[in-house]
């Protein structure tokens, strides 16, 4: 039997308000508190809770054979905190079935690898510090923003205990690969790379 690993990535943007040029220096609310609650019920009711439903619905319909991954930026998180603890609460049900693997990803749901190495360990430490303290979790596979790949992060995330990392698995990417086998990054040790596939 075929196995298929299905992974989710979960992020919501903190929305800015309307900041005037004569604000600077008079205060620093710069996020639209009212704007961020409202879309974070929204998509809550009309997404996370039935989503999450299904999704534990099949584990329990499948005995825990039914398995999924979720990446849950740090910024999404804190915002389930603030304004939705019930979608929370059904990710934390989620992850206690022992059918979810969490993974680790940049806190900001950022692009900092690109520009600075210590400022992306700081992030992914701190990402992985609220994993624990939410979900009393340790993830082994990492994420980066948007898939983005190259060897040097799979080296460098292998160096920080990664046993996995995700890459996109686009046509134009792999070229004659197939998104369908583990990779192994050219100069790691251990880490094994994964690919999505994309339809």
């Amino acid at each position: 039997m075929v196995s298929v690993c299905f992974y989710f990535q979960v992020h919501q943007p903190i929305r800015l308000r309307n900041y005037s040029v004569f604000e600077i220096g008079h205060h620093n609310s710069y996020f639209d508190e009212n704007k961020n609650k409202a879309v974070m019920r929204k998509v809550a009711n009309k997404c996370y809770l039935p989503a999450n439903k299904v999704i534990f619905d099949l584990i329990n319909k499948t005995k825990g054979k039914f398995k999924a991954s979720y990446s849950l930026s740090g910024v999404f998180l804190d915002q389930l905190e603030m304004y939705a603890p019930d979608v929370l609460d059904s990710f934390k049900m989620l992850v206690n079935t022992g059918s979810v693997e969490l993974l680790d990803e940049t806190y900001h749901h950022s692009l900092s690898f690109l520009y600075s190495k210590e400022e992306f360990r700081e992030q992914v430490e701190k990402h992985n510090k609220r994993i624990k303290e939410l979900f009393n979790y340790k993830p082994k596979v990492f994420r980066n923003t948007e898939l983005i790949y190259n060897n040097e992060l799979a080296n460098y995330v292998e160096g920080m205990g990664y046993k996995g990392i995700l890459a996109e698995g686009a046509d134009h990417i792999l070229g004659w690969r197939s998104p369908n086998f583990v990779y192994h990054p050219r100069g790691a040790k251990k880490i094994k790379l994964l690919c999505k596939i994309t339809n």
